[in-house]
C-alpha cells in the first residue's frame, strides 16, 4: 500500500510539473490566448473598414454626390458657375514665415 501511495504521489509531481512547465502547459496556453485576444481585435478593426471601404464604394457607383465631394475634396475642383474664395488666417501666415 505504501508502494502505491508513493507512486500515485510520484505520478501527481509529475503530471503537475509538467501541466505548469511542459510543452502546452498553462504558461503557453495563456500566451496563446493573449494572441488570440490580438488577432480577433485586429480582425474587428479589419472588418470595420472593409465595412467602410464597401460602403463607399456602392456609394460612388450608386450616386454622383459622392464622386463630386471627392473631386472637390482631393482634387480641389469646382463647377463652372461657382467662384472660388481661399482665406487665409494671419495666425498661419505668421508660423510659416518664421
Amino acid at each position: 500500500m505504501k508502494y502505491i501511495n508513493a507512486i500515485l504521489i510520484v505520478l501527481l509531481v509529475l503530471l503537475q510539473y509538467r501541466l505548469w512547465y511542459g510543452t502546452g502547459g498553462l504558461p503557453e496556453l495563456w500566451a496563446l490566448e493573449e494572441v488570440k485576444k490580438s488577432k480577433i481585435q485586429d480582425t474587428n478593426e479589419l472588418q470595420e473598414r472593409n465595412q467602410a471601404l464597401v460602403a463607399e464604394v456602392v456609394d460612388l457607383k450608386e450616386g454622383l454626390d459622392a464622386i463630386e465631394e471627392r473631386a472637390r475634396d482631393e482634387m480641389g475642383m469646382i463647377k463652372t458657375d461657382e467662384t472660388f474664395f481661399q482665406i487665409i488666417d494671419n495666425a498661419s501666415l505668421n508660423t510659416n514665415n518664421k
